[in-house]
């Protein structure tokens, strides 16, 4: 801490007034451990944290109003571009979305692919969480070990749908295809190799004693704070809530699984850290009983609900039948009709609440699209969060929040 000493001018013989020297610090845009184009100005006494002052907007799409231009089947690369950790659900909670709107019930075949495709986002996304805030702390092995993993993950997804970050992965009504063999088989050794990597992972840190002394009261909040900010997801989970949005208001079929919701106490770093290695292990479950689900179901074809409006017919049909050619031209052109309506569907994000609030006129596009994009919500707390905190633990609770860029500048 930097003072300065100082005697008013005018009156010698009075106390010295001291005035306390303040740093101003701008964290990001640009700095790595920023983890994306965000910013926070912090007044700094020494290296404690006096006020932070967050700012916005540097990679700002106008994701909604540009999808508001498109039919419904091409936003769903929109969607991608949100929390990019984890695609997938960001396309599916969209899909469901519209399903909702035009009364589409799927197959539970359909459902529970689904399930399996959503956990292994989640999956996906706590591992560069998790692993980024062992980075941050200063143990970077975990982090090159356990993205080995995500890799495998990215090739589950290149199998089924071709892509691998912004993955476009299914339609409205269902996926774009049949999950072939090669994808089952990486699913299955997925679930094998894995356990092993994550315990080894929980054994490098979790009882590591310098990991725990820079995570635990780390940007600790409240569960009273939590919800007044709006907190879901496991940043709420690690303040002592068990709301998980899978089991308070199912989707594709999560009543019929059973799985533990785990929480915290003190909401601190460390509790964030640990909620999402307990969910990754719930994660695994899932999937293990989404699969035995599916080996009951006779029906080994069925990958979409019939809504020939938004699936392409094979190309056979297109070349030899009208109605394939009819289907085909107005998929791609976008003229496929909504039914009026307004309705909000909300997954369990890899980070919280996902919500899509639609509005229809009856067009071709929406009338009005808005997302529930909980990064957003997360970091109008991180102010109050590090206050009084040093720097090294602003950093590390901002890679506990989870805070993408691309989900919170939308």
């Amino acid at each position: 801490m930097s003072e300065n000493t100082k005697l008013h001018p005018n009156a010698p013989e009075r106390a010295a007034v001291q005035e306390k020297e303040y740093t101003i610090l701008n964290l990001g845009p640009t700095h790595p451990a920023t983890h994306g184009i965000f910013q926070n100005i912090l007044k700094m006494d020494g290296e404690i944290i006096v006020e932070s002052e967050p700012t916005i907007g540097y990679i700002h799409r106008a994701f909604e109003k540009l999808a508001e231009r498109r039919p419904y089947y091409q936003i769903t690369p929109i969607t991608d571009r949100l929390n990019y950790c984890s695609s997938p659900i960001n396309n599916m909670g969209w899909h469901m979305t519209v399903e909702k709107l035009i009364g589409v019930q799927l197959p539970k075949r359909v459902e529970y692919m689904r399930v399996i495709i959503m956990e292994l986002a989640r999956i996906a996304d706590h591992i560069v969480c998790n692993a980024v805030i062992g980075v941050d702390s200063g143990a970077l092995t975990g982090f090159v070990y356990l993205f080995q993993e995500r890799e495998k993950i990215y090739e589950i997804y290149e199998e089924i749908c071709g892509a691998r970050l912004t993955t476009n992965i299914g339609r409205i009504g269902g996926f774009e295809r049949n999950f072939n063999d090669a994808a089952w088989e990486k699913i299955d050794k997925f679930l094998k190799e894995f356990p092993g990597v994550l315990k080894e992972f929980e054994n490098l840190l979790v009882r590591n004693r310098i990991f725990m002394d820079r995570t635990i009261g780390a940007g600790p909040i409240s569960v009273e704070e939590a919800l007044s900010y709006s907190f879901t997801g496991p940043n709420l989970r690690a303040a002592g809530l068990d709301y998980d949005v899978r089991v308070m208001t199912p989707y594709s079929s999560y009543e019929d699984f059973e799985f533990a919701i785990p929480v915290g106490t003190n909401g601190d770093t460390y509790d964030r850290f640990m909620v999402r290695q307990q969910e990754m292990w719930e994660s695994l479950s899932i999937i293990r009983q989404a699969i035995e689900k599916l080996d009951k179901i006779s029906d080994k074809t069925t990958f979409h609900a019939d809504v020939p409006e938004f699936y392409l017919p094979p190309k056979e049909d297109v070349y030899n039948t009208m109605e394939g050619l009819i289907w085909h031209f107005k998929i791609v052109m976008g003229e496929t009709d909504i039914p009026k309506g307004e309705v909000y569907h909300a997954v369990e994000g890899a980070n919280g609440e996902l919500g899509f609030y639609l509005v229809s006129d009856g067009g071709r596009n929406p009338y009005r699209l808005h997302f529930r994009r909980p990064c957003f919500i997360y970091y109008q707390a991180y102010a109050d969060m590090i206050r009084g905190n040093m720097l090294s633990d602003a950093i590390l609770t901002l890679s506990s929040l989870n805070v993408i860029a691309g989900e919170l500048d939308a």
